[in-house]
Order: C-alpha cells, then structure tokens, then sequence
C-alpha cells in the first residue's frame, strides 16, 4: 500500500486524497499539520524522502517517492476517466493546472492561508492581503468566464483539472473572503464537482 504524507488543511494535500478517493486507491495516511505534527517534515528522515520538505509526499512500495501535488493528480490519474485520451483535451487540461499553480494557488491559497493560520497573523496588513485579493480575483474571472461557457474546466467532462483548482476555490470565500457566491458559473461548478462518485470533503481521511 502507498503511503501519503499530507497535511489535512491543504487544498494541494487535499486534492491528492480526493483523488485516491474517487479512484478507489487505498493508502495509508500519515498527517503533518501546523497545528501539530509540523517537525515531520523538518526531520533528516523526511527531507530524505523529499528535500523541498513539504507535503504532499507519496511513498510507493518499491521505495520510490513522487511529490508536487499536480505530478501526483497526473501519476494517478493517468488512463483513468480523469485525464482525455485527445491531444488538445490533455493540454487544456495541463493548462488549467499549470494556472492554478503559476496564478491562482499564489493569490487565493496565500490569502486564505494568511487569514486563516496563526502563525501567519503579522501578514494580515492591507499591503499584504490586498494585492492578493485583487490577484485572487483575477484568477477566479479567468474560471468564471470558462465556466459560464462549459460545465467544466476542459468542456464536458470532470477531469484531474477540475480537482487541482477545486481544492482552494471551494473554501475561498469561508477562508480568503472572495466573492464566489456572487461568481454563477464557480458556484454552479463546485455543486456539480461535489456530486461526482466518490467525492470527499476536505476533513475525510481514509479510516
């Protein structure tokens, strides 16, 4: 069985359970959180496994370790319902998660982390937290203006790229303070994602 190492309050570390859940792919879980359990990827052990030392980190059986929360979705993914068998489809779909970590993980995700976690409170000044709402924003306009043309982020069709910008979109407004209510075409999308078979929240953990 794999071993997944993520921190359970990560949209990255929750994509990749998301996934696994959806695909029916059992593994063992192993948390790393700021709250608690946080020196586990400080250890020698840990930067061993991965040298950046962060989550998520997936350990395969043979020894070998795959981190990058995308590269992960696109290991795992691949041959399933998740990635198109078609050459442009597949680009959009490497497209879309090139974009949430070039441009919308670095707004949305830094923001409602800046807001959310402790340890990050002197951030909370408007010459931080301003400049991301307005980059935010942006990036969920680029999403908005996809997803009033087609269900999902690559047409038709829930793919890996769907869950890659799910995990941060979903809690943006709760954790970041941006307007998603306000915003047709995520809200719709974030229903429909949510009713895809096997779909967990962000808090399920495997048992």
């Amino acid at each position: 069985m794999i071993t997944l190492y993520s921190m359970p309050s990560s949209g990255n570390s929750y994509k990749v359970r998301l996934l696994l859940a959806q695909l029916d792919i059992p593994f063992e879980h192993i948390a790393t959180e700021y709250a608690g359990g946080r020196e586990l990827t400080k250890t020698d052990a840990f930067q061993k496994k991965n040298p950046t030392g962060k989550v998520p980190l997936v350990e395969f059986e043979d020894g070998r370790f795959l981190s990058e929360s995308n590269a992960i979705l696109l290991y795992f993914a691949e041959a399933s319902a998740f990635v198109p068998t078609d050459n442009y489809a597949r680009a959009k779909v490497y497209q879309w998660m090139f974009f949430e970590q070039n441009f919308h993980e670095g707004s949305v995700a830094t923001r409602a982390a800046n807001l959310t976690y402790p340890d990050r409170a002197h951030l909370r000044t408007p010459e931080i937290l301003d400049p991301l709402l307005q980059s935010g924003n942006r990036a969920l306009d680029v999403m908005e203006t996809q997803l009033l043309q087609s269900p999902y982020l690559v047409g038709d069709h829930y793919t890996v790229a769907d869950i890659a910008l799910y995990a941060y979109t979903h809690s943006a407004e709760e954790k970041g303070g941006f307007d998603i209510a306000g915003r047709s075409g995520i809200s719709a999308w974030l229903n429909r994602v949510k009713q895809q078979p096997g779909h967990v929240s962000l808090d399920w953990l495997p048992g």
